[in-house]
């Protein structure tokens, strides 16, 4: 199941297996026949780390959510609470066993919050009488899971929001502990850099904590040298951007959910004769899509410009091995290709699916709508009348597109401008209110207090000296045969990957210029190793680096790293791991007060 994870430059299923280690433990300790109930949120996660099958092997019988009012009936002997630390999710607990039987046979309750303890919720269950009810309250610390081969999410949906509206550092507790976790299982990373205030905080955080463990030396040889550490708002124009990958696309048009897409159905039926559109499939069709799939590893990272070529390549391939099989003529060149047929119907069947996910997205991005969108993200990337009202997006507001799709626009136009004019601001404001409702008053305070929608304060634009001085905007992005990031974005090379290819050659101090004109300290910090632990280059051998973005990081970015690494010249390996993989739309989503209410 997990042997994609262990393809890369690091083994992130070593991480992997510790999870699975502790699970095991903790699900020993409770002895007996055992009903889980799960705090919805923490399935998907879970999932990456554990199947069911793990879970039955150790007397799991029966699985519930957690939702108000009674416990369904299970007959077992212990109640398991898998839930994140949140205040809501206690009072729904403290109801389910408040209301539990108690003629029935008496049953455990247990309570197991991820990924931290908290003195806070158990409070609140003392409060409402139930916390005497639980022989185990115990914490799961789950702060780094991988998704694939090079890339790690805490998951941490809400990380931006609190970090820079609520001023809660908690996600941020979270990332140095996990950040610890990786360094006893892989090593002490030698090199730190960063940016952004975050970025310090954990920072020193982590180094406060190695102090704290002063007296146990880590004695494994490194597998990281260097550690970056990344603030979201030091490039807030990224993820506001429409991504132009195919993973990218699927992201922001479907929505991928811890490594699962759920598309609409009609395209993957196979129609047989005399069927009727009424027996067509209605439930949506779940893909799985990660490295493990020959096809999508190939494909995924692509500009979607390029992926009908490398469909119809495959296609090919794929026809002319099966066609093989008329040049079997001994028994042997038979059994031969007899044993090769399952993989290749594999491969049939994927490319089958990812032509139909392609022929959906294609519908989409072939549409005037989404070029004419494009062109408006485009021009403003490139500086082209960023100071005034915006036709396209007053057109929008008029004809009540969905507010979440002006919001990404008038965010783009500010953060490329430095902020906007007082009188622009005042506009779009009025504008949105008077549409969307009044409601949205505490959005735009929120996006304005995030940094993405503010009104400029000097009169001087530093954007377009950071897009000239790091390259930014290449012409003429090569979309077949990229030869620079830009392509992931068809001419914008994201800027926090810029970063990243810089700190790696020349280094920083090539552009500290720039890096002032961005938010946030910047610094270098060095962790000493035990003698003996130190890495003995091989010729041709090369760095490898741990990109953490604070914040949230795209497909778009994850697909820039990857290029990196594969560069011949490069010299270096990206691992990628982030609060929360996250596309413009899920990302604004965060920043928004009642989100469900603003999606219409």
């Amino acid at each position: 199941m997990a042997a994609h994870l262990s393809y890369g430059k690091v083994n992130l299923n070593i991480l992997r297996e510790a999870a699975r280690k502790d699970l095991r433990e903790f699900l020993d300790k409770c002895a007996g026949s055992k009903a889980i109930v799960w705090d919805e949120y923490l399935t998907g996660p879970f999932g990456l780390i554990a199947q069911y099958s793990l879970l039955k092997e150790h007397e799991v019988e029966k699985m519930f959510t957690l939702k108000s009012g009674r416990l369904p009936a299970a007959d077992v002997k212990n109640i398991i609470f898998f839930v994140r630390p949140r205040l809501e999710l206690m009072d729904i607990i403290a109801e389910n066993v408040s209301s539990e039987d108690k003629t029935r046979s008496p049953q455990d309750f247990h309570i197991l919050f991820v990924p931290r303890r908290s003195m806070l919720c158990e409070q609140r269950l003392k409060e409402q009488n139930v916390l005497g009810s639980f022989i185990n309250i115990d914490e799961y610390i789950l702060d780094l899971i991988p998704y694939d081969g090079d890339l790690l999410s805490m998951e941490y949906e809400s990380a931006f929001r609190e970090c820079y509206l609520e001023n809660d550092q908690t996600s941020l507790y979270h990332t140095a502990k996990g950040l610890m976790t990786l360094q006893a299982l892989y090593g002490t990373i030698p090199q730190i850099y960063g940016k952004g205030e975050c970025a310090r905080h954990v920072a020193n955080m982590m180094l406060r904590m190695k102090r704290e463990f002063a007296g146990s030396q880590n004695q494994i040889l490194p597998v990281f040298d260097t550690l970056l550490l990344l603030d979201r708002n030091v490039d807030l124009l990224t993820p506001l951007a429409t991504q132009l990958t195919y993973e990218g696309l699927i992201d922001e048009i479907y929505g991928i959910n811890n490594g699962y897409v759920k598309l609409p159905p009609e395209k993957f039926a196979q129609k047989k004769q005399g069927e009727t559109s009424k027996d067509l499939p209605t439930e949506p069709k779940k893909l799985q899509l990660n490295s493990a799939e020959e096809l999508y590893a190939e494909i995924r990272d692509k500009n979607f410009n390029a992926v009908g070529a490398a469909l119809s390549k495959k296609a090919k391939i794929i026809s002319a091995a099966f066609e093989e099989r008329h040049n079997a003529k001994t028994v042997g060149e038979i059994k031969q290709f007899v044993s090769q047929l399952p993989h290749m119907q594999a491969a049939r069947s994927s490319l089958a699916n990812h032509t139909s996910v392609a022929e959906l997205i294609k519908d989409i991005t072939t549409s005037e709508a989404f070029f004419d969108n494009l062109t408006v993200e485009q021009e403003f990337m490139t500086g082209v009348d960023t100071d005034k009202v915006n036709t396209y997006i007053e057109d929008c507001i008029a004809q009540k597109d969905p507010l979440i799709k002006i919001v990404r626009l008038v965010c783009m136009q500010s953060v490329c401008n430095n902020g906007l004019k007082q009188k622009v601001l005042d506009y779009y404001k009025r504008e949105i209110l008077q549409t969307y409702g009044y409601e949205h008053i505490l959005t735009l305070n929120n996006l304005e207090k995030g940094g993405l929608l503010k009104p400029q304060t000097s009169s001087r634009n530093n954007y377009p000296t950071i897009r000239k001085t790091l390259k930014l905007w290449m012409e003429d992005a090569n979309e077949q045969n990229p030869n620079d990031i830009s392509y992931v974005y068809s001419g914008y090379a994201p800027l926090s990957i810029r970063l990243t290819q810089v700190l790696a050659r020349p280094g920083w101090r090539s552009i500290e210029e720039v890096l002032k004109m961005l938010p946030g300290p910047h610094f270098e910090e060095r962790q000493q190793l035990p003698a003996g632990l130190h890495k003995k280059r091989q010729q041709g051998e090369n760095r490898t680096t741990l990109v953490f973005f604070l914040g949230g990081v795209t497909y778009a970015e994850i697909a820039a790293l990857r290029f990196l690494s594969q560069m011949e010249d490069s010299g270096m390996e990206y691992i990628i791991a982030t609060t929360k993989l996250i596309n413009g739309t899920t990302w604004i989503k965060t920043i928004m007060d009642r989100p469900e209410s603003q999606m219409s």
